[in-house]
């Protein structure tokens, strides 16, 4: 039973025909894990808090600096030089007390990616390399857990929502992560500040969705995103039945941290 302040507080959700006190308890009673309290993350962490899902793992190990504050609006100025998930944390608790959010201070690796996502319903990436985001995919097509991609570069974007063994995974578009430095970070490119506010509620919209068990979900249709055209266009997909992790003889068997892609951070917290 939802108690009278929270009636009053997700009023708006609960009047909808697609939510109401059902919906919105399978919400409080959700798990989603966010990889990332970056761009991408803040928002996701802002609106999955706001709308009541109950329990929320945000996982980066990642410092707030001062240039973060241009698109990373879950932290504030006071916040430079805190760690980015207890940041994060404050903020999520601070619009809603009913939410529990986990923080994991840490990179995620091959070594701690699978005991984390075992814990959660649903799992969002929301990290800026490739090493991080084909280790995401890899962890949730063999722990059997839905996820949502999303990423962002100067002023595009793009997400996908993975359905594991039924959808499309990133494999399936990209077999593997390209050569370190061919293609340029958000701190070598620029990225513009509204771009993840965009894709991140939309990320957001989606571990919604599923929890609700409403709608369609992005699985085997990529959203991409311009934002200087103001144009967003999907491209539909299918599963690659040769994909090296989801294919009918994958060769992927278990995790690796892809060390070629990898950031510095990346390379040192694979060393542990």
């Amino acid at each position: 039973m939802l108690t009278d302040e929270q009636i009053e507080r997700y009023s708006r959700h609960i009047i909808l025909k697609e939510v109401g006190g059902k919906g919105q308890k399978k919400l409080l009673d959700g798990k989603v894990l966010i990889i990332g309290a970056g761009g991408l993350g803040s928002p996701i962490a802002l609106y999955l808090a706001a709308a009541g899902v109950g329990t929320i793992g945000i996982a980066d190990a990642d410092c707030v600096d001062l240039s973060n504050l241009q698109r990373q609006v879950i932290h504030f100025t006071p916040d430079v030089g805190k760690a980015k998930v207890l940041s994060a944390k404050e903020k999520m608790e601070a619009i809603n007390p009913d939410v529990k959010v986990i923080p994991y201070e840490t990179w995620v690796s091959a070594a701690n990616i699978l005991e984390m996502v075992k814990e959660y319903d649903f799992v969002i990436d929301g990290t800026d390399n490739f090493a991080a985001k084909f280790l995401i995919n890899d962890a949730c097509v063999m722990a059997g857990k839905p996820y949502s991609h999303g990423g962002i570069l100067s002023f595009f974007g793009q997400t996908i929502t993975v359905l594991s063994g039924e959808s499309a995974c990133y494999r399936c578009i990209f077999p593997k992560p390209p050569p370190k430095d061919a293609i340029p970070t958000c701190s070598q490119a620029g990225v513009i500040g509204v771009l993840p506010g965009v894709l991140g509620t939309i990320q957001a919209t989606e571990a919604i969705k599923f929890l609700l068990g409403k709608g369609k979900v992005l699985s085997n249709r990529l959203l991409t995103y311009d934002a200087l055209d103001m144009r967003f266009r999907e491209v539909a997909l299918n599963r690659n039945p040769k994909c090296p992790i989801c294919g009918e003889a994958p060769t992927i068997t278990e995790l690796v941290d892809e060390v070629d892609a990898m950031t510095v951070c990346d390379l040192e917290a694979a060393k542990g």
